[in-house]
């Protein structure tokens, strides 16, 4: 009898083995159901925990195309990592994000590309403190163009390789490339000058950011999103970093995204300008969506305690 061979584990030893813990959970609470094709975002059942913590709770909500959206609510309520969740910045613990009608949690769908249509702006602008202003705005759509570019290349050499081997009333049609690395840097440099333009801050193309002030490092991150055209934009407390006198001209830009009809998710502590912009504000506790409604019944006639509670302290 061979003694090293193993011998089955007790079945109380059983019991102490933990099996690894997947990263996403597909339970029978959280199946997953036909998304609104009407809805530019929509999560079902969504919840994030960190460890024991559950920030967000069991969340289900659309965002329509064109809507502009504040989410306000005390700190800690889960406001900031529901909207990392919108393009799974954060990776839901379970639930389920839909985007255009694409699942974000199947991990068939390339969230780098539904990405591109996601503008997110972040409390601490994230610029490249290494690049120039040009640089920070122009690297993502020249990196996606060339990105493309050698895509078509690559079909094309296939399809050519291919042809070697059809017939001549086989063969197939080149894909058709009306674009060069030239005409992508550009294009992308064009584009972000006319955005610079716009926030009045064109001399500053070829400055670090590091010497730029909050209110202009800021307004550079949201046109960095802008340069991508995105389908929507999402801000994580924008203004959270800025001194009070910055704020104003941040706040500006982003109500003239809004009156453009730019679909908008936004966390802000700014009450006055969820009252003044959105049109429909969300108010989270415990990570929960507790009430939402238009500003004027959510500012005007709150109907939850805590929300009441809140806006005292706030208003």
């Amino acid at each position: 009898m061979n003694e090293d061979k193993k011998q089955p584990l007790p079945e109380a030893e059983k019991q102490d083995v933990k099996s690894p813990k997947p990263k996403f959970v597909k339970t029978e609470k959280t199946p997953v159901e036909p998304c609104d094709p009407e809805a530019l975002i929509e999560v079902q059942h969504l919840t994030k925990s960190f460890g024991e913590l559950t920030v967000l709770n069991d969340i289900s909500e659309k965002i329509m195309q064109g809507e502009k959206v504040a989410v306000i609510g005390p700190s800690g309520s889960g406001k900031s990592t529901f909207l990392r969740c919108l393009n799974v910045l954060e990776d839901p613990t379970d639930g389920y994000v839909f985007f255009e009608g694409n699942n974000l949690c199947d991990l068939r769908v390339d969230i780098n590309v539904q990405r591109r249509r996601m503008g997110m702006v972040f409390q601490q602008f994230n610029l490249f403190n290494n690049m120039n202003v040009l640089k920070n705005i122009t690297l993502a759509p020249v990196h996606i163009g060339l990105q493309e570019l050698k895509r078509a290349k690559r079909k094309n050499l296939g399809i050519k390789i291919g042809n070697l081997f059809r017939g001549k009333e086989k063969k197939k049609a080149l894909v058709p490339i009306e674009t060069s690395v030239k005409k992508i840097r550009e294009e992308a440099k064009a584009n972000a000058m006319r955005l610079l333009e716009r926030i009045g801050l064109a001399d500053k193309a070829s400055v670090f950011p590091s010497t730029l002030s909050g209110g202009q490092r800021q307004r550079i991150a949201i046109v960095r999103a802008l340069a991508m055209n995105p389908k929507v934009m999402l801000f994580d407390e924008p203004t959270s970093a800025l001194d009070p006198e910055m704020v104003g001209e941040v706040l500006e830009l982003i109500k003239e995204l809004a009156d453009e009809g730019m679909t908008m998710v936004i966390v802000t502590h700014e009450m006055g300008f969820a009252r003044e912009v959105a049109t429909r504000v969300m108010f989270m506790d415990g990570g929960k969506i507790v009430e939402q409604g238009p500003p004027s019944e959510i500012f005007g006639a709150p109907k939850n305690e805590r929300l009441k509670d809140f806006l005292s302290k706030v208003l």
